[in-house]
């Protein structure tokens, strides 16, 4: 029996405080796409994600307006594209990214991901030129976005593709200068890739995967943040009592939306991503959810505890909730998508070492900071091999999605708008670590991969 309280304070969840689903993703396998003719792969890849995606947009608006929840993003997943073109040069590469670009544009959906390889072990030929071709992918699309897998704690660390992706980050970042480099908001570097997640940059569509399959993404910091203050005053106990309960409520509007999507489109139900993704609108900030837990600003002493309270209660209150969870699934830290974050940074209790601390609780890692466009591509490489190591070590997905912003300093602002929200510069250390990046060759896997 419905219970009109219930009911009632979903309403003031979607009203009040931001309750939203972020993404409806539709992931859709490519590999019957293959062919030995370029032009044959590029038709066929466009027609598969036309035909499969055809009433995607128009099913979630129609979703929207009969359940009266907002569903910010439509977006598509597709099969990791270095394994459709192999033996392609780098500027057949380009064209599958245009390729992928024209299908986004015709069902208008909002990002199309997988313009990916997994290299965590070693670079096929078609890793390696779909890794040359990323600068100019994403310099010439809006709607497409890139990954790289470049570690897994089962293999250890590819360092010659931290490496190489340290020099991918800077040329994308100076193919899209006049653009405050926004085609680095669009690529994110990972360790342990799920291969069912509905967020972007990161959203793949594993091989695993049936032929396609629907992944939906909630959100709701601000439901929580609510959710905190309004208790108060309590003991820890409560407090992931509180954090769970609620998450059980977004992750039940999540299923809800995942399983009559699947219904009317006629597309296997595959998992709810309960990721707490923040947006820089305000009262949606996973900063201010740790700040009602009694911290003057995020970043301080007792930050790292906070967010590992958040990040597990989250978890536990959303496994209750769905069968089928996967993707990310935790609190994301971003810093440009989260006015807190962004206040935190400007205050100077948040800097690029608290963050990466702050990832070894959390879910993702270091996303969407921006930083000098003068650094070196060693430095970036430097950045990603800390975080991932992270990543690696507690065998959890961890990733980087750092911006590199062409002509601007430590201090200076760059706005990227919607979503991708503002952010002030971050200083990094200048001290070199060229020596160390460039030894090459794979960080071995830790002695805890060791299962079978």
């Amino acid at each position: 029996m419905l219970n009109t309280g219930d009911i009632l304070q979903t309403v003031r969840m979607i009203r009040e405080e931001n309750l939203d689903i972020r993404t409806v993703t539709m992931g859709i396998s490519l590999f019957d796409c293959i062919s030995d003719d370029p032009m044959r792969l590029e038709a066929k890849i466009y027609d598969k994600i036309t035909r499969s995606a055809k009433n995607l947009v128009s099913v979630c608006e129609d979703l929207e307006r009969t359940y009266g929840i907002p569903i910010v993003n439509k977006r598509i997943s597709v099969t990791p594209i270095s394994y459709l073109g192999t033996t392609l040069p780098p500027e057949n590469y380009v064209r599958l990214a245009l390729t992928l670009e024209r299908a986004a544009a015709a069902l208008g959906v909002n990002f199309i991901g997988g313009f990916s390889a997994h290299v965590q072990k070693g670079m096929i030929l078609g890793a390696q030129n779909l890794m040359e071709a990323i600068p100019e992918a994403l310099a010439t699309t809006e709607h497409v976005c890139s990954s790289i897998n470049v570690a897994t704690t089962k293999a250890g660390i590819n360092m010659d593709a931290v490496a190489k992706m340290g020099e991918v980050v800077m040329q994308t970042a100076r193919r899209t200068a006049e653009r405050d480099s926004i085609g680095c908001a669009k690529l994110v570097v990972f360790a342990n890739i799920p291969e069912d997640n509905p967020f972007m940059a990161g959203a793949v569509h594993g091989i695993g995967e049936s032929d396609t399959v629907i992944n939906v993404g909630v959100s709701g910091p601000g439901v929580v943040a609510a959710a905190i203050r309004e208790v108060g005053d309590c003991d820890f106990s409560t407090l992931a009592d509180t954090v769970k309960k609620v998450a059980f409520k977004i992750t039940r509007v999540g299923q809800l939306i995942a399983y009559e999507a699947s219904r009317r489109l006629g597309v296997p139900y595959g998992i709810v991503d309960l990721s707490l993704a923040p947006t820089p609108a305000a009262g949606d900030s996973v900063a201010e959810i740790l700040e009602n837990m009694g911290l003057a600003r995020t970043g301080t002493h007792g930050t790292t505890a906070a967010l590992a309270l958040l990040n597990d209660a989250v978890k536990k209150g959303g496994v209750m909730a769905s069968s089928h969870v996967g993707g990310l699934s935790g609190a994301f830290i971003p810093v440009s998508e989260d006015r807190g974050m962004i206040d935190a940074v400007r205050a100077g209790t948040l800097c690029l070492d608290k963050l990466e601390a702050m990832t070894a609780v959390c879910s993702v890692g270091l996303d969407m900071i921006a930083i000098p466009g003068d650094v070196e591509p060693e430095t970036v490489s430097a950045i990603i091999a800390d975080e991932i190591s992270i990543g690696v070590i507690n065998n959890k997905t961890t990733a980087v999605r750092v911006i590199p912003v062409i002509g601007k300093g430590v201090g200076e602002t760059v706005e990227f708008g919607g979503l991708l929200g503002y952010a002030p510069i971050m200083p990094v250390h200048r001290e070199s670590a060229v020596s160390f990046i460039r030894r090459g060759g794979r960080i071995p896997a830790p002695i805890h991969s060791l299962r079978n």
